[in-house]
């Protein structure tokens, strides 16, 4: 059932024949068996030089697959081993120690991807060779998981390790477990994602959109909804007083009421996101702006007064008045304002670290022009780190794995970088899917 061959590489693909046109039998096909095993011992011995001679198997030289042509089983390699040094110098390849590995260990389905399917016929003729029971491994393809933006080839991966155009095999952009991990994606949302896309027999490329959309949905409604300031600028509330501190009830989660509430403090002068100030703002703008009224979340309404600049035009404070009536439970609380924006204490916040991290490359198949490097198409952009950026006290306790919304931004997850000192918040997914409005 078996042969060494003494020919080499080049020689015994040569003689492989073509899908149309059967191979040619080698030369010592017909060996004893006495003499292959003597040669087999002295392959494994050490005593044969690395691509001396291999093993291969005698099946059918004129098989329509390709595979079957008297596959190469063992081959010589002097390298030791992690695990078992240099006790054996004869290895087996992948077909055939496929097989037998599932059938020593007990394994019923092999699940493989689609390029397999025509290994299945080597994979059971080894089993029915070796055997000496009834029990058969069934081997099953389906189709590989693709996802746009990204590569899932381990090699392709490795280069970005190993060139260190990711921190590691956990950076957060890695479509790796401990990546996504890291990034903030839960369990539940990547069994979601491959609920809803399933499995197929045919390959195909999967949007990263409909991840993202699993990990959103699923964190929407499990996590607390807190204040983060990305990059903040100082909103001064000139009409409430400056030693006054209240304490304003903020519902932790409206999808599930079982999370209850907790208190947000609320000073005199706060932190807004630099964006919802806009001094000449455009006719749908429904932010901060002189004149206008919006409504600080779990706060009052506030109507914007002004603001204040530096020698260079920057502006470096804004700021407006409040009405004591607009407080949740006072009698103008409901009155209708087109604008919310979040906000968090100036006396009251943490410094934080948060990394904006998004797609690895700009297209959304890097592997598709052959005639590029796709480390060349990796996005410029998928991680910003932003620093002196202010969280609301409430997350002064929070652990490296926890997530949170940021109200109006996105989800985020501590860091394992983060300490009491120096929080730092990874993005898992903007709170919409900003890549919809790219073109791709």
């Amino acid at each position: 059932k078996a042969y060494i061959d003494e020919q080499s590489a080049e020689e015994i693909a040569n003689q492989k024949g073509t899908p149309t046109t059967p191979g040619t039998e080698s030369p010592f096909r017909n060996r004893p068996k006495e003499e292959t095993l003597e040669l087999f011992n002295k392959m494994n011995s050490g005593e044969i030089p690395e691509g001396k001679m291999v093993l291969r198997a005698k099946i059918d030289m004129a098989s329509s697959n390709m595979h079957m042509r008297d596959p190469i089983i063992y081959r010589v390699i002097h390298i030791p081993h992690h695990r078992t040094g240099t006790e054996w110098k004869a290895y087996p390849m992948y077909d055939f120690a496929h097989g037998e590995s599932d059938y020593f260990e007990g394994v019923t389905h092999s699940l493989c991807t689609l390029e397999f399917e025509v290994h299945r016929p080597l994979y059971d003729w080894f089993l029915d060779q070796l055997a000496d029971t009834d029990y058969r491994p069934k081997q099953i393809e389906f189709n590989r998981l693709n996802l746009t933006y990204t590569v899932m080839s381990k090699r392709r991966l490795l280069e970005l390790v190993q060139q260190k155009l990711v921190s590691g095999w956990d950076d957060p952009r890695m479509p790796t477990l401990t990546g996504m991990r890291r990034r903030g994606y839960t369990p539940q949302s990547i069994r979601n994602f491959i609920d809803s896309i399933g499995y197929t027999k045919y390959d195909g490329i999967n949007d990263m959109s409909l991840l993202e959309f699993a990990v959103r949905e699923d964190l929407n409604k499990h996590v607390t909804r807190v204040s983060g300031v990305i990059d903040p600028i100082k909103l001064i509330i000139t009409n409430y007083p400056e030693d006054l501190v209240e304490e304003m009830e903020t519902i932790n989660n409206p999808e599930d009421e079982t999370m209850g509430s907790r208190k947000l403090k609320f000073s005199h002068e706060l932190w807004i996101e630099r964006d919802d100030f806009m001094e000449d703002a455009p006719k749908k703008y429904f932010r901060l702006t002189p004149g206008s009224e919006v409504r600080l979340k779990s706060a009052y309404i506030i109507k914007c007064t002004g603001c204040k600049k530096d020698e260079e035009g920057n502006i470096i404070e804004v700021y407006a008045e409040y009405d004591p009536q607009t407080k949740s439970g006072m009698p103008e609380a409901n009155r209708r304002v087109k604008g919310t924006i979040h906000w968090v204490s100036v006396a009251h916040s943490l410094n934080a670290e948060v990394r904006l991290y998004d797609r690895l490359f700009m297209v959304e198949d890097p592997l598709a022009d052959k005639d590029k490097d796709f480390k060349d198409l990796m996005n410029p952009n998928s991680l910003i780190v932003k620093k002196g950026c202010k969280v609301e006290e409430y997350l002064n306790e929070a652990k490296p794995g926890d997530r949170f919304q940021f109200q109006r931004i996105g989800y985020f997850t501590i860091d394992t970088d983060s300490t009491p000192q120096n929080l730092v918040f990874n993005r898992t997914v903007a709170l919409r899917d900003s890549w919809k409005n790219k073109g791709g």
